[in-house]
């Protein structure tokens, strides 16, 4: 049934999941005993009294030692579940799943602490359920507790920390076991963007040691940017699986629709105590044109986004990018100065600004978007965003599509 150990790290065999639905307590109660009194009163107990709800339609897939697989989805789409059921926390209704290595798993948030216990007492709780001893416990504790940022809370039981100090403390012994295997639900998006940075930073380094990680997010730049494949998940069945590229494409296709109006300016005050980065200003003008509206000629205007950003001196410096896209939201273009090659330099406060031009700008005729980033240095992380500004194309002729391709006419 399942494939060869040394090479899967994760073997899905025909998993699926179904939960029964009462639509009353006393449904429950009456498929709890009636089926069981079936043997001696054949007239009753044949009657159902739940309703199958499929979280999880059965698949099959298998994820190699090392690789880092993306699962995205809309809510209720049985991204949790196949996370569960991964990391044993559900059994399937049908299948099997054969996992080969030490897994550590954050899933809910403060998923296995005891509310009543010490945030060390916790330490030592979870650590040993991970597969740590007490001499290993011992070595890293001070580790866990450092890299989670709560040394002054962590003699106080974690029912009063707070949703941040949940995580951080689950994310620091979860990665601090050197685990095989890393799964990874939205828990993450709770944290400030200090310790999401941290946390990306060390599954970037169990990455690089050869950690298998399934990664769950709604944030599908970081799931392109992080994974070789991706599974997209729609109402427990498998829409997609495959490059991650292909298939974050093809999800980012199916969120487009109408948008939320927002404001075409962006500028705002940083508060870099955190050890962040922050986006001040993002002005879009148009080259040749005195026109107070951002009117662009097709294949002849020059388009300059001009941006300007602030960050912690601690922090290595951030890479600005920037995405059009069409009125209704689709992604036509982008750019980035990490991989286009070009290095900023920040003044001594942690500040810098840069230009981007796009001459004689290839859009054809239409309404476009554009949006500003700001990202850690190798463009993974996102400190900040803002959709800056519309802009119209016009043209003179007829042609018809989203850009101009450049193009040589011959006779023959």
């Amino acid at each position: 049934m399942f494939s060869d150990p040394t090479v899967l790290a994760i073997d899905v065999q025909n998993v699926s999941k179904c939960y029964h639905v009462y639509a009353r307590p006393v449904d429950r109660l009456k498929q709890f005993i009636l089926p069981r009194l079936h043997r001696w009163l054949p007239f009753i107990g044949r009657t159902r009294y739940f309703k199958e709800f499929w979280s999880l339609q059965p698949l099959t897939f298998g994820l190699a030692r090392g690789e880092v697989l993306g699962v995205v989805g809309a809510n209720g789409a049985g991204k949790s579940t196949l996370l569960q059921l991964i990391s044993g926390v559900l059994q399937p209704t049908t299948g099997g799943i054969k996992v080969n290595g030490r897994v550590a798993a954050l899933l809910e948030l403060g998923a296995g602490f005891n509310p009543e216990f010490t945030g060390r007492e916790n330490v030592y709780l979870n650590a040993t359920l991970l597969g740590l001893s007490e001499q290993e416990i011992h070595a890293r504790f001070d580790e866990i507790v450092a890299f989670s940022g709560i040394a002054e809370f962590i003699d106080q039981p974690v029912k009063t920390y707070s949703s941040g100090m949940y995580v951080r403390l689950a994310f620091s012994i979860a990665t601090s076991v050197d685990p095989d295997i890393l799964i990874i639900d939205e828990a993450l998006s709770v944290g400030d963007g200090a310790f999401a940075r941290q946390s990306f930073d060390r599954i970037m380094a169990l990455k690089a040691k050869g950690a298998t990680i399934l990664f769950c997010s709604h944030n599908v730049y970081q799931v392109e940017a992080m994974c070789q494949r991706v599974m997209w998940l729609d109402r427990g069945n498998v829409r997609a699986l495959g490059q991650a590229a292909a298939v974050c494409q093809e999800y980012n296709q199916f969120l487009e629709g109408p948008r939320a109006t927002e404001d075409l300016s962006f500028s705002a005050a940083p508060d870099l105590s955190a050890g962040v980065a922050r986006l001040t200003k993002v002005h879009v003008s148009a080259e040749d044109t005195d026109l107070s509206e951002l009117i662009l000629q097709s294949q002849k205007s020059t388009l300059v986004v001009d941006v300007s950003f602030a960050s912690s001196s601690e922090l290595a410096c951030p890479s600005v990018a920037l995405i059009i896209t069409d009125s209704s939201g689709r992604n036509l273009s982008s750019c980035c100065n990490h991989y286009d090659g070009l290095q900023i330099a920040r003044d001594a406060q942690g500040g810098a600004h840069v230009r981007v031009r796009f001459p004689r700008i290839p859009l054809l005729r239409g309404s476009y978007v554009v949006h500003a980033f700001l990202l850690c240095e190798r463009a993974i992380h996102i400190y900040d965003s803002a959709r800056c500004a519309e802009f119209e194309v016009v043209q003179p002729g007829l042609d018809i599509g989203v850009v101009a391709l450049p193009r040589q006419w011959e006779q023959g």
